[in-house]
């Protein structure tokens, strides 16, 4: 754990708003030199607390029209590994998140699918086939306000 300054917490935030930004702008903002500014990233990056940048696509510009959120309760019988269906279901390209709760279910997947008959194939044919499937819930996106951003 390192101790978090003002200056690091503004890079932090200054970039989950927009990691695209040059450690250049980000040292002219915060008064300090490129070679600082690079210096307190690359310190945050190797602490783990910046633990990537990526870059987000819009899907539906992409053809991906819909997104549904499944909720997954694994089968009892058969007992089949946590491992051999998270191994299995994240291979499914248009399973874009796998999370493992706690709770009603024990997966949560965020689906991205051209269309609503696109996600009906989509679960017939590759998510209800996983090793362990059981129970599913499905709620379809309808809009998404707010996105990803500084904690």
């Amino acid at each position: 754990m390192i101790d978090l300054d003002d200056i690091d917490r503004g890079l932090i935030k200054a970039l989950a708003e927009d990691a695209r930004q040059s450690a250049s702008a980000l040292g002219k903002h915060f008064g300090l030199s490129q070679p600082a500014t690079w210096r307190r990233i690359k310190r945050l990056e190797d602490a783990g607390i910046i633990a990537e940048r990526r870059l987000r696509l819009n899907a539906e510009k992409l053809g991906f029209g819909v997104t549904v959120f499944l909720g997954i309760k694994l089968a009892t019988k058969g007992r089949v590994s946590l491992e051999d269906f998270e191994r299995a279901v994240s291979a499914i390209p248009e399973v874009q998140t796998v999370e493992h709760v706690l709770g009603l279910y024990d997966y949560r997947l965020r689906v991205v699918a051209r269309d609503l008959p696109d996600f009906e194939r989509v679960l017939r044919r590759r998510i209800m086939t996983l090793p362990g499937a059981g129970e599913v819930e499905a709620n379809v996106l309808l809009s998404e306000e707010r996105l990803t951003g500084p904690l």
